[in-house]
């Protein structure tokens, strides 16, 4: 059986739209929007090395990440799930509608130099990680940009930390590496060569994945892909 699941709204809550006991964990204040931070992300530049990519600390709030984390999906499996498979809170939900909204589109279009107009957005969330997880990989080519944001509120193991690579068989062989510690924004543009992994990491690891993609046939796709693994997951959890 399906479990529930928390509508995404088509455009970002107001502060009054939510319910008083999660109004008065939002920052003080507070309007539309407020739950980033685009000023610090249009304030750090780009990196080319190893392709273009940006790291942005603080991007969700701080006074903002309790309320966040509060609301986050409880997912107990490892696996990649769309957001419209997962049951979440209202501060959460105003999140991707945030993150998916215009103002944040033409700040990703300004900083890639990219025309993101007419291109979709897709939003899957993990929320566990298992062994094999991390393994060096690029992105599907239907993936314009990939952007992470992690919610994990400490980060003490030297494991499960992203690194983009230079080569697409040494994990050793980083530019960078980004501990994927609550609030952080790690963006990067998707090539043939964007090579990324994390080293083996077993236990809670909570991130949010969004991409523009190329066409909307492509949130289709992999809706109903993750969506199948999902239900597969659910059936049996040791998958």
């Amino acid at each position: 059986m399906r479990e529930p699941t928390t509508p995404l709204p088509t455009a970002p809550l107001p502060t009054a739209a939510l319910p008083t006991a999660l109004q008065k964990n939002l920052p003080a204040g507070t309007a539309a929007g407020g739950l980033i931070d685009l000023e610090r992300f249009r304030a750090t530049p780009l990196s080319p090395d190893p392709y273009d990519h940006l790291i942005v600390p603080g991007f969700i709030r701080a006074d903002a990440r309790d309320a966040v984390n509060r609301d986050f999906p409880e997912i107990t499996r490892p696996g990649s799930f769309p957001a419209s498979e997962l049951r979440f809170g209202a501060v959460f939900a105003r999140l991707l509608a945030e993150i998916q909204g215009p103002e944040m589109t033409r700040a990703f279009a300004e900083k890639f130099d990219l025309d993101l107009s007419g291109r979709p957005t897709m939003v899957t969330v993990r929320g566990r990680a298992r062994a094999k997880d991390g393994r060096i990989h690029t992105d599907s080519d239907s993936k314009i940009i990939t952007v992470l944001i992690y919610m994990n509120p400490s980060w003490e193991s030297p494991d499960g930390r992203l690194r983009l690579l230079r080569s697409p068989d040494r994990l050793d062989d980083a530019a960078v590496e980004v501990p994927p510690e609550e609030g952080t924004l790690l963006a990067f543009r998707n090539g043939p060569t964007a090579w990324h992994g994390h080293s083996s990491f077993v236990g809670q690891r909570r991130v949010i994945q969004l991409n523009w993609v190329t066409d909307a046939g492509v949130v289709r796709r992999e809706q109903f892909r993750h969506s199948v693994t999902a239900r597969l997951k659910r059936l049996n959890p040791f998958r």
